[in-house]
């Protein structure tokens, strides 16, 4: 089985030619990041973590910030590093911006190399195909005689396949990119609930 699978691999990069590596290399690399983000959010913006965050936002509109103290003890999820910072420091407007500015790392963490994938993979795919079809129609300039221009059709047919792994690359990692956008912008809509919570409690 693992030799089919690397006879398989091996027999695309050649038809592909020497840009299906860094093109397989983005797809390994993609997997990774999705995997890795699919981790955080389903950590930070699970069940239990948005039951305590209802929590913590309740205890801290009332204004019992001992209460919120002791759900955030050792907790180093986005939202308990946030409001153990507004109770060690205060929520207010600069806290609380200094907070959410030490935590956007792990919010926007890989999500410019999603990116940059997203994009690179179809132009590689693109440079790919354009160095195939130049290969191809080397041969047709060349002064051997083709008897068979299914030679040079093969050619052309390998060359599109870096443009369409490119796009396969793109797309794949395109869906989780937007869905994990989706989830950044609740997460800060989140944060910002809590800190208006937690400035509503010190009014009391």
């Amino acid at each position: 089985m693992q030799e089919e699978v690397l006879q398989d691999l091996t027999s695309i990069l050649d038809r592909g030619g020497y840009v299906m590596i860094p093109l397989l290399v983005l797809s390994v690399l993609s997997v990774a990041l999705i995997i890795e983000r699919c981790w955080f959010w389903l950590s930070t913006c699970g069940k239990i973590s948005l039951r305590r965050l209802e929590s913590l936002n309740k205890s801290f509109m009332v204004g019992d910030t001992e209460s919120v103290r002791k759900m955030v003890t050792r907790d180093t999820s986005l939202f308990g590093v946030i409001a153990t910072k507004l109770v060690e420091d205060g929520p207010s407007d600069a806290v609380a911006m200094g907070a959410v500015e030490m935590q956007r790392p792990r919010i926007d963490r890989n999500m410019v190399a999603l990116s940059t994938i997203i994009t690179a993979a179809p132009l590689l795919g693109i440079l790919g195909t354009v160095i195939g079809i130049i290969d191809s129609f080397k041969l047709l300039g060349a002064d051997v005689v083709l008897t068979d221009p299914a030679d040079v059709a093969s050619g052309i047919a390998a060359a599109l396949l870096t443009t369409a792994f490119g796009l396969i690359i793109a797309l794949v990692t395109l869906f989780p990119y937007m869905l994990f956008r989706e989830r950044s912008s609740k997460a800060i809509g989140r944060i910002e609930t809590m800190i208006a919570a937690a400035q509503q409690g010190t009014e009391k």
